[in-house]
């Protein structure tokens, strides 16, 4: 063990502040310094002094009141710190997680009349039980969903027979950014001669069907 290492395992040791520590490491080097001049060996005036638990205890034992609220105070500022670093970093992670919102256009991947004339084909194809188109255009994961089952059995949970399409209402869209990824939502109300029932269909970013609701 060097000079350097024994004094800077009993300084880390010493519940005081940091000028405080400056000076007993000087202080310490010192001591060292003259009695390897004098001709100690560095071994025994490691025993001389005592090992390094030993010597900081002694320090310890006799720091003032304000060293050691000078201590506690740095180490409650430390943790405060190391709290508020963890809380910014969960905080960017949860915020990039959480999809957010935006007027469509503004990732500059959708245009408005495209996925307008999208969401009315898919509508459409739903009205004409071309499930087959439907899949053509789906993701991998939404493709098993669409299937002439599984989307009558939603379409009765609106109405049992929804009979012509009369008129589309007004498109709605916005576009959500999540996790680095975009995607866009269109919300539509459909008019039919036995009832009224409102779309919400979702695309990836390549404009693929993600998503298909109906209530």
């Amino acid at each position: 063990m060097t000079a350097e290492k024994y004094v800077n395992e009993i300084v880390k040791r010493v519940k005081c502040g940091k000028e405080k520590r400056r000076e007993m490491k000087q202080q310490l080097l010192s001591d060292i310094s003259i009695a390897l001049e004098q001709g100690t060996s560095l071994e025994d005036v490691i025993k001389e002094m005592g090992s390094v638990q030993e010597v900081a205890s002694e320090f310890n034992e006799n720091l003032s009141e304000t060293d050691h609220k000078k201590y506690s105070g740095n180490k409650r500022v430390k943790i405060i710190a190391i709290v508020v670093c963890i809380l910014v970093l969960v905080l960017a992670v949860i915020y990039w997680i959480l999809p957010k919102g935006a007027e469509i256009g503004t990732s500059g991947v959708f245009e408005q009349a495209v996925v307008e004339e999208q969401i009315k084909e898919i509508i459409q194809e739903l009205n004409e039980q071309n499930y087959e188109a439907l899949q053509e255009r789906a993701t991998e994961e939404m493709k098993p969903y669409l299937t002439a089952e599984t989307m009558e059995e939603a379409k009765k949970q609106t109405a049992d027979d929804w009979g012509e399409c009369k008129s589309f209402g007004t498109v709605y869209m916005t576009e959500i950014s999540q996790m680095g990824k975009q995607s866009v939502v269109g919300e539509v109300t459909v008019t039919y001669e036995n009832a009224s029932v409102t779309f919400r269909i979702s695309f990836d970013q390549n404009m693929k069907l993600a998503g298909l609701y109906m209530r």
